[in-house]
């Protein structure tokens, strides 16, 4: 089992505190979340994992170096320009037939073992893990027609499915992604259903943050000691 963990970015939207640390080594509790991440992977049998990395790669590389204080292989893939999300993976050697891609900000309590039986026991191409997610809008919404205010609410609550960032992928995607130039997810979710090869959705009903927004990394530091069962085994 192999995963591929994004690791690559600058973490603009954490500043300034990504100034002197890479995103994925911003401390939740006692850890980084790279290292909860890697933790959680070797719980659930992941044994080798790819780290894609670029931006302050060398901090990364110097702290989990080849990954046998987790009982894992790490190995790395660097890019020498960003390539957003799905771009990386050209870029990886000896991909499995399905394997683990997922970024390296993520606080969840998702089973990874039992997302990567789900897409090989389906046969996907490519398998996202969902979350509800609840997005508060900060202000009065108007409804106008012309100049006449027909309609408003105050301060809308609206419900989302969104990609979680981790994904079960089969090896035939690499065929859609081009080599050396910047290619994301959103780019390739489109280049699938043109091509009439749609991706799965696997709803998460567990927990789930994103770190890289301020709001999300504060919760999680907030919360993490007292729900830290949740995550580490």
């Amino acid at each position: 089992m192999r995963a591929v963990i994004l690791a690559g970015g600058k973490g603009t939207r954490l500043r300034p505190y990504t100034v002197v640390l890479p995103k994925p080594l911003m401390p939740i509790g006692q850890y980084p979340i790279l290292e909860v991440i890697l933790r959680q992977l070797a719980h659930c049998g992941f044994k080798r994992i790819t780290m894609a990395v670029n931006h302050q790669a060398e901090i990364i590389q110097a702290f989990f170096g080849d990954g046998s204080k987790w009982g894992v292989k790490i190995d790395y893939s660097l890019e020498d320009t960003p390539l957003s999300t799905m771009g990386p993976l050209k870029l990886i050697q000896d991909p499995p037939e399905d394997f683990l891609v997922m970024n390296g900000d993520i606080l969840t309590d998702l089973n990874y073992r039992e997302f990567f039986d789900y897409h090989v026991a389906n046969r996907n191409i490519f398998t996202i893990s969902s979350y509800r997610r609840e997005i508060k809008t900060d202000y009065g919404v108007l409804e106008i027609d012309g100049d006449k205010l027909s309609g408003f609410r105050e301060k809308p609550v609206i419900n989302y499915e969104v990609s979680m960032g981790i994904y079960m992928v089969n090896r035939k995607i690499l065929d859609y992604i081009p080599e050396g130039r910047p290619y994301g997810f959103d780019n390739l979710m489109l280049d699938l259903i043109a091509s009439e090869n749609r991706a799965s959705v696997r709803k998460h009903e567990g927990y789930w943050l994103d770190i890289g927004r301020p709001d999300d990394y504060m919760q999680a530091i907030d919360e993490f000691e007292s729900i830290k069962g949740k995550f580490l085994k």
